[in-house]
This record gives structure tokens, C-alpha cells and sequence, in this order.
């Protein structure tokens, strides 16, 4: 029996950003040397398929720093951490490596300087999400107030809106900031925000790129996990665009093949923290089931590489 024709419109840029690879390869050449167990804080990404690949070799993941025994090396996450964790591990004089996303670093940066000048912080992002909560983490407590949304914006109170500024979670879904921004812009005019967005180049390259099939598709899939804030955004932005089905999938065996009965053609593309052999297997699955085509479409080109911290750079690891 034939199977149905399924034409695959695969968005680029897709899966890893630059951030992400630096933190695994943070990972991995602790291991290499230092020698397992190398401790984690935290998932190193947002990816149970990484998480358990490094696993595999030796990493240990925990959520907090007092589980983390002396003498072993501790990574922090690409997410970034309060002030208070690498200043409780130079406490017990633990050795640890940061594997913040620089461009993470870069808003952390913002933030101490806002709070060095005088200005109140008002932080565009999610609660709860270990980035916001280490942004949240460089600076007093009541020198910053979170923003989920733009009917918050609306409704927020300021002591002194003279001396006002705002950053971003970097992982946020492009337009819903922009409502934000505006918001805050229109009600505090003296706002000051940052030279460049924060946002991070990534997360809006892969928004981009589902932008550009969204209305082609039938359906679009999202190789990523649900804790990931920049692959959640990337459903979101397909469903804005029009597409009726868009869906967050981990892996191809959790694929709910009654949810692509009837399509035609089909939107792919992964998170940032979702490796491409992930997005291989889901291909793998659609051909089982279908005689698939792949169209490739372009879109723009990541050239972005971030230094390791010293202790690992190739001199250094083979000292």
C-alpha cells in the first residue's frame, strides 16, 4: 500500500545555538578533564535527550549547590545563577566553571549598571525561569520588579518613574516584547533601555524562520522540551502566524500521528537547546508514515562561536 505524500518544510535556522554548544562542550571537556563525577546546577540546557547524554558520561545534575560534596567541580548552567550561588561555592571553596550564556552575562551586566546609576529595573520575562531568577539574582531585591506581560505593564507602579530602565529575559517571544516595550515606553517616557535588545540572536532567528513557513503549513512541529522557554515561543509564533496545529514535541516516539491526519504539508524546526539528531529521528518517524519530501528553506546564517572559560581553552586543557 502507497503511502501519503507529506512535503517537510524545514525552517534554518533550527536546534543549537551558540550559547547551548558552549555550555555542553563546558560540560564535556570538564569530564575529559577533570574525570566524572562532574557536578551540574541545574540542567546544563533545557533537554532531557542532552541532560541524559551527558549523564551518560559522567555529569551529575542537582538543584542546588548543597548537593554538590567537596572536591568535586561544579558547572553552572547556560541559564545563569544568582550572585549568591558562586559566592556560597567560593565559600566552601568549591571549584566551579560558569557556563552562563554570554549574551545572559551581557543583561546581568545591564542590570548591576542600572542599579549603580540609581535607576528601578523592570525585567520582561517569565517567573520561575531559572534565567529570570538568576537575573533576578545581581541585584537587591527591591531593585527590581518582573513583567509578564503587557497587561501587566499596564497596571504596574513605580516610585519614581524618572528613574526608570528595563531589560529582557533573552529567550521571549519577539513581538509579545515588543508590546511590552511598548507599553512601558508609552507610560514612562523617560525609560531607559538597552543599546541592543536583549533578546538574544537565536531565539529571534528561529522565531524568524517559522515565520517564513507558518502560513505555508498544514501543521508545524517544535523539536523541544516544555520547560524550554525559547522553543514554548516558537509555538506560540506559529499559531500567531495561522497555522492550526502547531506542537511542542520532545521526542518522534511522542508524536500523536491522529494530530497530522490530513496534512499535506508539514513545518519542522527545533528549539535552541534540541540537538538535530532529534529532528533526524522526527524525520525518521514521518517517513515511516509517509512519503516525504524535504524542503529546506533558508534563512539567516549563525556564524556566532563564544569563547570557553580559560580553564578549559585547548592550552589550558592540555597543561
Amino acid at each position: 500500500m502507497s503511502k501519503r505524500p507529506l512535503t517537510v518544510l524545514l525552517a534554518n535556522p533550527r536546534g543549537f545555538c551558540a550559547g547551548v554548544e558552549r555550555a555542553i562542550e563546558i560540560v564535556e571537556r570538564a569530564l575529559q578533564k577533570y574525570g566524572a563525577p562532574v557536578y551540574v546546577r541545574h540542567e546544563i540546557v533545557h533537554n532531557r535527550f542532552v541532560v541524559e547524554s551527558l549523564e551518560a558520561k559522567g555529569a551529575v545534575f542537582v538543584e542546588e549547590l548543597d548537593e554538590v560534596p567537596e572536591g568535586v567541580p561544579v558547572i553552572f548552567s547556560a541559564h545563569g545563577v544568582p550572585k549568591e550561588v558562586p559566592t556560597e561555592a567560593e565559600r566552601r571553596e568549591l571549584f566551579y566553571l560558569d557556563a552562563t550564556c554570554p549574551l545572559v552575562s551581557k543583561v546581568h551586566r545591564e542590570a548591576e549598571r542600572h542599579v549603580r546609576v540609581g535607576h528601578h529595573i523592570l525585567l520582561i520575562g517569565h517567573a520561575g525561569h531559572p534565567e529570570v531568577v538568576g537575573t533576578m539574582g545581581q541585584v537587591p531585591e527591591n531593585a527590581i520588579q518582573l513583567v509578564e506581560s503587557a497587561a501587566e505593564a499596564e497596571q504596574i507602579t513605580v516610585a519614581d518613574p524618572e528613574n526608570l530602565a528595563y531589560i529582557t529575559q533573552t529567550t521571549l517571544s519577539v513581538d509579545d516584547t515588543a508590546e511590552i516595550i511598548a507599553v512601558l515606553r508609552r507610560r514612562f517616557p523617560q525609560i531607559h533601555g538597552p543599546k541592543k535588545e536583549d533578546i538574544c540572536y537565536a531565539t529571534t532567528n528561529r522565531q524568524e524562520a517559522v515565520k517564513s513557513i507558518a502560513q505555508n503549513c498544514d501543521a508545524l512541529l517544535v523539536v523541544g522540551a516544555p520547560n524550554s522557554s525559547n522553543s514554548q515561543r516558537l509555538v506560540e509564533v506559529a499559531e500567531r502566524e495561522g497555522c492550526k496545529i502547531a506542537i511542542l514535541v520532545q521526542r518522534a516516539e511522542d508524536l500523536d500521528w491522529s494530530q497530522l491526519a490530513g496534512v499535506s504539508t508539514l513545518g519542522l524546526t527545533a528549539g535552541a537547546s534540541a540537538p538535530e539528531v532529534l529532528v533526524e529521528e522526527v524525520l525518521e518517524a514521518c517517513r515511516a508514515h509517509f512519503d516525504v519530501t524535504i524542503q529546506e528553506v533558508s534563512g539567516a546564517v549563525e556564524d556566532v562561536i563564544f569563547k570557553l572559560p580559560k580553564e578549559l581553552s585547548d592550552r589550558a586543557a592540555t597543561a
